[in-house]
């Protein structure tokens, strides 16, 4: 039989606790036990989330896991890989234009705080093309490639298709280094620079493109390349 969490003596339970002392209080297994509630019949509720912990190597780790890699974990079916994936979603939408809300950038700071949660922990380069309106306000964000381990291809048709269909003012390039080191290769900069050129005949201004590096970031508008 499965250890559900109001299996577990009512001190123990994760949602007590959290109500009664704050959200703050618990740890990353316990509140995914609260999220996913229910174990195995040969393991635990906190036994199952501390596994999954340890499994992908922290939060960001299981935040990151698509759906394959997820029920891949002993005790993790369609179910609860969904509700962690709904949870994942919900943590990269938090402060983000998604909320709701605009979401205007001005600096790369602002580029930064969108989407480096999201793309600093990516195995593979992956490019996005923020698109935003005369006002800078961010129309929406789409995944122009997904490279190897080391680079990513990019053609200026792929990155301004979708500028095109929403009348996009101009678009801002993100993408990430795996490494760690925001560092910009030549291939970086070559690239951008065709991206720029293919804008100005298009009518849609490149604004930067923005490097992300584990927990650091670098901008080719600021470097000067642009």
């Amino acid at each position: 039989m499965e250890q559900r969490i109001q299996d577990l003596p009512r001190m123990e339970r994760p949602q007590e606790r959290l109500t009664k002392y704050g959200a703050s209080f618990l740890s990353n297994a316990e509140l995914l036990a609260v999220i996913l509630r229910s174990g195995t019949r040969k393991e635990g509720i906190l036994g199952l989330t501390g596994k999954l912990l340890r499994d992908f190597g922290g939060l960001n780790g299981v935040l990151n896991a698509d759906f394959e890699e997820l029920t891949q974990q002993q005790g993790i079916k369609n179910v609860k890989a969904t509700q962690l994936l709904a949870v994942a979603e919900l943590a990269k939408r938090y402060r983000s234009y998604r909320s709701g809300e605009e979401y205007k950038i001005s600096t790369p700071h602002h580029v930064a705080d969108l989407l480096q949660t999201e793309m600093r922990d990516q195995k593979r380069e992956v490019l996005k093309v923020i698109i935003l309106n005369t006002k800078n306000v961010v129309l929406g964000v789409v995944d122009a490639s997904v490279g190897t381990l080391s680079s990513s291809i990019v053609h200026p048709r792929d990155i301004f298709r979708s500028a095109i269909t929403r009348n996009a003012a101009s678009i801002i390039l993100v993408h990430n280094h795996p490494s760690g080191d925001p560092t910009p290769s030549g291939d970086d900069i070559h690239s951008t620079r065709r991206v720029q050129e293919a804008g100005t005949i298009l009518g849609i201004e490149l604004l930067d493109h923005v490097i992300i590096g584990g927990s650091e970031f670098i901008s080719l508008k600021e470097k000067g390349f642009l």
